[in-house]
């Protein structure tokens, strides 16, 4: 049997030594050594190695070699977790085998969650769930689940929590028993008894995975691995951890609000667009039952500032109420804030509109947030967002029922986006009676009970959506001018 030992190696040119060292002495880098096991090949390994006994060694290799169109179809059996939403996200349930990273902010839900997917698959007779945790006590896990009301009955018995950091103890008792599932909260706490570093280092928690993802594969149990995350949002540790596994996931939401969301960057048996909306409440995480309508805000009556978007999530159409406020910037820098709306989007839809529509906003503040804590990223978004700006800025308010969807080109120029009349039609069941969308080469889609204005032009758009209130009546005019007047942001 090959032995192991404990190296710190390079992570820039490959260099091993036995102890660490702030600066690699092969390439000079700083700070890139790291404990690595290394694996001491057997002499008859070396020998093979070395062409001794190569004949047989190569005769295995060609006959593993299949031709692609003789590879067998592979089955991917999926378990269910019983949280539909989740499902849905992963592409159909946990597959056999697979490792799946969920990452967090702290105190969003990640431990909720993995114990009711836990009790989920314990429900529908999966087996037993080994519920491994380096961060809580048994009686702490105990009392979350008693909170979640899963602590007695079908899932009380078969939910096994073993409260250690150890992998080698972990990865034992999960060979010997076989779960049909591993949840392991977190790697970040997992150690290896053959290195020497802390818990959470970037050789512990890439060794740990290594090891999880060897019992995954070789013994067909899904493993899941709870992530920390660092300040800027990404998973903590090294980034073959997220290479390593399967799928990664992403749990957020606002935590002062109620509702979270699921998210998969990466995902090897499904899709990486479809997200999971849930509610945070006292039984733990609900599923939201119309997630449609969950990202909309009622309003007493209409506010200058707001519309809301038709968007869309993967196969999902989402409306979503984006909210804008301009006001006169005091001295200095102008402040640009952003909840929910890429930064980067924003600045150049206001560049665009200062060159293209005459909206020039550089002496103003700008703060655009989405309701309810969900970020969007896709180019549709852009001109809500733009009307939201000029909503605020002329303190005019959009005609009620009112959506938009729509992308906003470099030139100012209006271009259709992808899955148009799903939106729509997910508008017109929430009730709403006029769409503004980008005049495309094609027909606009006929939606029953929905007014469908194509336009052609910014300008076009602003007087399409944009209500006639007192703001436009006090300058004189019935129509939104189409030539600037000095010294004054005008809409078109």
């Amino acid at each position: 049997m090959p032995r192991s030992e404990s190296r710190f190696v390079c992570q820039t040119c490959g260099a091993s030594y036995l102890r660490w060292e702030g600066q690699c002495r092969a390439c000079n880098a700083w700070n890139t050594l790291v404990e690595t096991i290394i694996r001491v090949p057997t002499r008859a390994e070396e020998a093979r190695s070395s062409g001794r006994g190569a004949g047989p060694a190569r005769a295995a290799t060609a006959a593993a070699v299949t031709p692609l169109a003789r590879v067998a179809d592979p089955s991917v059996p999926r378990t269910a977790t019983g949280l539909a939403e989740l499902d849905r996200v992963l592409g159909g349930g946990l597959v056999a085998g697979s490792v799946v990273l969920v990452g967090g902010e702290p105190g969003v839900g990640k431990s909720t969650l993995l114990l009711q997917v836990a009790a989920g698959v314990a429900a529908i007779g999966g087996g037993p769930i080994l519920y491994a945790t380096g961060e809580e006590s048994a009686p702490q896990v105990r009392l979350r689940a008693t909170r979640l009301d899963l602590a007695d009955g079908v899932t009380g018995e078969a939910i096994e929590v073993l409260a250690s950091g150890d992998i080698g103890a972990i990865v034992d008792h999960a060979r010997a028993t076989r779960p049909a599932l591993v949840v392991i909260d977190s790697i970040q706490t997992m150690s290896v008894d053959e290195l020497e570093g802390p818990a959470g280092s970037v050789g512990q928690v890439r060794e740990s995975a290594l090891r999880l993802m060897e019992l995954a594969k070789g013994e067909s149990i899904a493993v899941i691995l709870v992530g920390h995350v660092t300040k800027d949002g990404s998973i903590a540790g090294p980034k073959t951890l997220e290479h390593l596994v399967d799928a990664v996931l992403e749990l957020g939401g606002d935590r002062n609000g109620v509702l979270r969301i699921v998210r998969s960057s990466k995902n090897r048996f499904g899709s990486t667009d479809e997200i999971g909306v849930f509610e945070l409440g006292e039984a733990g995480l609900a599923e939201v039952q119309d997630p449609g309508r969950a990202f909309l805000v009622e309003h007493d009556r209409a506010a200058a500032g707001s519309i809301v978007a038709a968007t869309m999530e993967g196969s999902r159409p989402l409306l979503v109420e984006v909210q804008a406020l301009v006001a006169p910037a005091g001295y200095g820098t102008p402040a640009r804030r952003v909840s929910g709306i890429d930064a980067n989007r924003l600045a150049l839809l206001l560049a665009v509109l200062g060159r293209r529509a005459g909206i020039g906003l550089g002496s103003h503040d700008v703060y655009a947030n989405l309701a309810g804590g969900l970020s969007v990223g896709e180019p549709g978004l852009d001109l809500p967002l733009a009307l939201a700006l000029a909503s605020s800025l002329r303190d005019r308010p959009v005609e009620p029922g009112t959506v938009a969807v729509g992308e906003i080109g470099l030139l100012g120029e209006l271009r259709a986006v992808g899955g148009l009349e799903r939106r729509l039609r997910e508008a017109a069941r929430l009730g709403f009676t006029r769409a503004v969308v980008p005049a495309g080469r094609g027909r606009a889609p006929a939606i029953p009970a929905l007014d469908v204005i194509a336009v052609t032009s910014l300008r076009d758009a602003f007087r399409a959506a944009l209500s006639r209130g007192p703001a436009l009546d006090s300058e004189g005019a019935d129509e939104v001018s189409d030539r600037p007047r000095p010294g004054t942001p005008v809409l078109g």
